[in-house]
Order: C-alpha cells, then sequence, then structure tokens
C-alpha cells in the first residue's frame, strides 16, 4: 500500500510554474543544495541519480527513504560492500521499492556525509488529525507551518492527494494528508539544512518530485527559512511536459514498468 502511494504521488502531472529542460551538470555550478527529484519505482532515475551525485561530489546527500538511524548504520566498511547495504539498513521492511534499484544511488556516494531525512512514522499519523505545525520538532514557524494555506493553493494540493490516492479517500481525509506532507517537507528541509551547515555543502536531496517542487515543497521550505542558502531542483518525469512545470530544471526518462497503481483500491 505505501508502495502504491508513492509510486502514484510521484507521477503526478506537475502544475504551472517556470522550468527548463535539463542540459548537463554545468547547470548546477555554484548551487549549495541540489535536489534530485525521482518517480521512485523507476530504475532509470536512479541510474542518472548516480551519475549526478558523482560530478558533484556533493558533502552530504540526504535521502528520504532513510532514518537517521539508518542512516548512522552507512559505515565506512559497509561504503566498500555497498551490496550489504540492503540487509544492514532492513530495506525490505520500509515499503520502498527493490533495494537493487537504489543500490547505484549509495555505490556513487564517495565520501560524502549521509542523512536521513524520514520522520517518525507516528508523527507523519498523528499530523493527519493534529495538524503539521504541532508534530514538527522546532521551530515551526521557520517554514510556514504555523500559517494555514492560501485558498487556492489547498484547493489544489486536495485535488492532488485526491487524485495520488485514485479518488479512493474519503474527502474529509484529504486536509489532512495534505498537513501530513507539509510536515514531511518541513522535516525534508531542515535535515537538508542541518547537513548543509554540518558539512559546508553542497549537499544533495535524493527525494520524489513531490517533495522537489518548488511552488511549496521543500525548496520553498528551504527559501523562507534560510533565503541565503542556492537550491536547484530537479523533476524526472515519465513525459514529456506541456506548458512549464514546478521546478528549475526537468529531465524525461522512458516510464518505468509497473501494475495499475489504483488496483490497491478496487
Amino acid at each position: 500500500m505505501i508502495r502504491t502511494l508513492l509510486v502514484a504521488l510521484a507521477c503526478l502531472p506537475p502544475l504551472p510554474s517556470q522550468a527548463e529542460a535539463f542540459d548537463g551538470f554545468d547547470a548546477l555550478a555554484g548551487a549549495q543544495v541540489v535536489i534530485l527529484g525521482e518517480v521512485h519505482d523507476n530504475p532509470a532515475h536512479h541510474l542518472w541519480q548516480a551519475e549526478a551525485i558523482a560530478a558533484l561530489t556533493p558533502s552530504a546527500v540526504v535521502f528520504e527513504m532513510l532514518t537517521p538511524a539508518q542512516a548512522a548504520r552507512i559505515t565506512g566498511d559497509l561504503r566498500e560492500t555497498p551490496e550489504r547495504l540492503g540487509e544492514v539498513l532492513e530495506w525490505e521492511a520500509t515499503g520502498w521499492p527493490d533495494f537493487a534499484i537504489y543500490l547505484p544511488v549509495f555505490e556513487a556516494l564517495g565520501a560524502a556525509s549521509v542523512y536521513g531525512a524520514a520522520l517518525p512514522y507516528e508523527d507523519v499519523r498523528a499530523a493527519v488529525s493534529e495538524g503539521a505545525a504541532a508534530r514538527f520538532e522546532g521551530d515551526a514557524g521557520l517554514y510556514g507551518l504555523d500559517r494555514p494555506l492560501p485558498d487556492e493553493d489547498l484547493a489544489l494540493r486536495l485535488e492532488i492527494q485526491a487524485d495520488a490516492h485514485c479518488n479512493a479517500l474519503p474527502e474529509d481525509l484529504l486536509p489532512g494528508m495534505v498537513e501530513a506532507q507539509r510536515l514531511r517537507d518541513a522535516g525534508f528541509a531542515r535535515t537538508v539544512l542541518q547537513a548543509f551547515d554540518e558539512t559546508g555543502g553542497p549537499v544533495t536531496l535524493i527525494t520524489g518530485n513531490g517533495h522537489a517542487r518548488t511552488d511549496w515543497a521543500v525548496p520553498a521550505m528551504i527559501a523562507a527559512a534560510r533565503p541565503d542558502v542556492s537550491v536547484v531542483s530537479i523533476a524526472q518525469m515519465e513525459d514529456r511536459p506541456e506548458g512549464p512545470v514546478p521546478f528549475d530544471l526537468w529531465r524525461v526518462t522512458d516510464p518505468a514498468e509497473r501494475d495499475d497503481p489504483c488496483a490497491v483500491f478496487r
């Protein structure tokens, strides 16, 4: 179920903003934070992320998929034998796609420090009923969590959540799903800034396209909390977008082979 929802959300069509097609890693030169989006179950996206990390040689790599405790398990010995990482990280229990398609990303880490940005499940779940600000550890106002979303933004995000869950959820649950997403965006932004302050950057974030949006997700929250930190966000898509999209850059790959993500709801 979790995997299905993650894939469905990551595959949603982007919404209007300004962006350009990715045309080489020179476009990322000088960025202090580079966000590498993905459709989670697309192996081609992880191969390119590995290529990007090798080209950028970041001081730190932040993973949406890892908790801080999991990230701490990635020792020097494991970097030399990355094929053991899946077992050590207990990846199969997390609900993410097969570790084998993420392995190239870990093999490309080099000497980069690894940070886990995943929030405790109980906090994300509680945010559905309590709101993002109530479950955020730190200054919620710094990331705008203490303020309600503008009506237009909220309406759009409710529609996105409905589509991501195949229009199978009760409507009264959707605002809570938006709050959970806001909490995760803020948590990822906080971890990226922690990594930047502790390592000096540049920092790379591995995350789904939904968290890479420049209009309200991690880039927007970093801009709100630390406008001095430069961010470039890249989405990886499976269809060529029509019109502008809410990322700095984008690239298109062939789609992954997958079952109907909405079948689980039928």
